[in-house]
């Protein structure tokens, strides 16, 4: 069993130095943390944007060797990595892309390390990464490659979890993806994660049906006689708390909700748009199937709005809040 310190200590990644990643990291640190939280990044441009934002801060230099201490509001402890070109809000430099991969290689070989307890990420620009030559498909693909494991994507907002079987795929190819192996991986990850992770005993998981109503018999597809609802009996012999395949369209209504810690979706437009609708800005995305802890924002980079001040960090305090408490239920059951 690990041993828990008196304070947790977060990685904190800026993102992509010319949207509102730097704001938001700035914005947080005006506020009182629980946790330390380690921003890496390069120091000139957190002074530069606090200037722009008219925040008054000061940076200390991380120190490993110091035991964790909870960040005071207006003080940033940064572990320094310096941007290649200046940055320049709302105009992306394929220059600086190696500078946000190496602040994520840090962050997660750090957790790997056990120097950071969970690293948090704010959002990147994979198209101009993608057009410096580096080859890079997301901050999840791109960790796991570093830690290993099998990624799951969930996000949550208060009174909702909802995790994803397939991601990124065209809607064309998901009923293919939908395999025996594949559902059995992540059904048994995000039951593992939330009892490590979120320190629930015996969580109920609801998992979506495919097709509409479910499939209907077989009368609108066949993939939940075949596939999903064997696989849910097998687990559920397992001792895993599920119930499913339910249909979408009346699953995420109270009578169903109201017992549940989490959703699983077939695919991401199944789950999304509904936890959205209900918490956009006032979501988390976590990535469960890692052997560190990971949470990011639910959102992009939003260009127009960097240096202005008018950025939102409530998905981001809630990253941090969330990584915060996974990290805690962590030295609990490990």
């Amino acid at each position: 069993m690990k041993i828990a310190p008196t304070v947790q200590r977060i990685a904190l990644t800026p993102g992509e130095p010319a949207g509102i990643g730097p704001d938001l990291c700035i914005q947080l640190s005006q506020q009182k943390q629980l946790c330390e939280i380690v921003m890496i990044a390069d120091p000139e441009l957190i002074i530069q944007r606090a200037a722009q934002l008219k925040l008054i801060i000061s940076i200390n230099l991380f120190d490993a060797l110091k035991k964790p201490q909870a960040s005071t509001p207006g003080s940033i402890t940064v572990l320094p990595v310096s941007l290649k070109h200046n940055a320049i809000c709302a105009q992306l430099n394929p220059g600086n892309s190696s500078y946000v991969i190496e602040t994520i290689k840090l962050a997660t070989q750090g957790c790997m390390d056990n120097l950071f307890d969970a690293m948090v990420t704010a959002p990147v620009h994979k198209a101009i990464i993608n057009d410096a030559n580096i080859p890079f498909s997301g901050h999840t693909e791109f960790i796991a490659d570093i830690t290993g494991g099998h990624p799951v994507m969930m996000l949550a907002t208060p009174g909702l979890r909802v995790a994803l079987t397939t991601t990124h795929l065209p809607l064309s190819e998901v009923s293919n993806a939908i395999t025996v192996d594949r559902l059995t991986r992540v059904i048994t990850i995000l039951n593992n994660d939330l009892q490590h992770r979120f320190g629930l005993p015996e969580p109920k998981i609801l998992v979506c049906g495919l097709n509409p109503h479910a499939g209907e018999n077989g009368h609108l597809g066949h993939e939940e006689l075949e596939i999903i609802a064997p696989t849910l009996q097998t687990l559920k012999k397992q001792g895993i708390n599920i119930q499913g395949p339910l249909p979408a369209d009346t699953l995420f209504t109270p009578k169903y909700l109201e017992s549940a810690d989490a959703v699983l979706a077939m695919y991401h437009d199944q789950g999304l748009p509904v936890l959205k609708h209900m918490g956009f800005g006032q979501a988390v995305n976590i990535t469960l199937g890692l052997p560190i802890i990971r949470t990011s924002v639910d959102h992009g980079t939003a260009l127009d709005l960097a240096g202005t001040g008018k950025a939102n960090i409530s998905s981001l305090k809630l990253a941090v809040q969330t990584a915060l408490k996974m990290a805690e239920s962590n030295t609990i059951i490990e």
